[in-house]
């Protein structure tokens, strides 16, 4: 067995009071990111963990790149008949959080999902690299292949397939927009009494703003 236990970490660096914060979370949000982009330490500030139900009922969460937020929400983008494309279509209640070690924050942000609009997702598209244009085509995200060489075989027949040509988003591959029903940010704090402020959704689209004890 090996013993973790003594894995301890004191965190001091900020604190997250009632005054300190805004009546929307997504205010909130938006400080600290560009906190923590500004701050350092951290490579990919929007990298997140999207959490969905799978189809065989087992939850499963993996990392993804945020690529957008506003008022409305969150998005990111995918194959839609990847596993987790395919799960979120058949479940829509996703959860994705942030953990930024160098702030010793988290924000948890529980939503529901639903597809972008096809001008979005083909604008997106196109502001891609053409790697990972041809990329996207090339894999059926989630299913299985022989090996990394037929990968990169389809990849070179695809590329002079290609060249010098406008590439079109495939119709199986777009955005997601999860629309939050409730926001936490997680600030850590000394002796494990860390900073909880969850914010909820009501019917009259205000946000109810609570204290969580750690």
């Amino acid at each position: 067995m090996n013993d973790l236990s003594n894995y301890r970490k004191s965190y001091e660096k900020s604190e997250l009071l009632e005054h300190m914060i805004p009546e929307d979370p997504i205010n909130l949000f938006h400080k600290w990111f560009h906190e923590v982009k500004d701050f350092g330490g951290v490579e990919e500030v929007n990298a997140m963990t999207v959490s969905s139900m799978g189809l065989d009922n087992f939850p499963k969460a993996r990392v993804v790149l945020l690529k957008h937020y506003d008022e409305q929400g969150f998005v990111f983008y995918t194959n839609y008949n990847s596993e987790k494309g395919k799960s979120i279509l058949k479940n829509p209640n996703v959860c994705l959080s942030f953990f930024w070690h160098s702030l010793e924050r988290q924000v948890i942000i529980k939503g529901n999902a639903e597809k972008t609009s096809e001008l979005i997702s083909d604008n997106y598209f196109a502001s891609r690299p053409v790697g990972s244009q041809l990329g996207a085509i090339v894999s059926d995200q989630s299913t299985v292949i022989p090996n990394r060489e037929f990968l990169e075989a389809k990849l070179a027949e695809l590329e002079k397939e290609c060249e010098g040509k406008v590439i079109a988003r495939p119709s199986n591959w777009g955005g997601f927009l999860i629309r939050p029903v409730s926001v936490e940010f997680w600030q850590g704090r000394p002796n494990r009494l860390h900073d909880r402020i969850l914010y909820t959704i009501q019917e009259d689209y205000n946000w109810r703003i609570e204290r969580l004890a750690p």
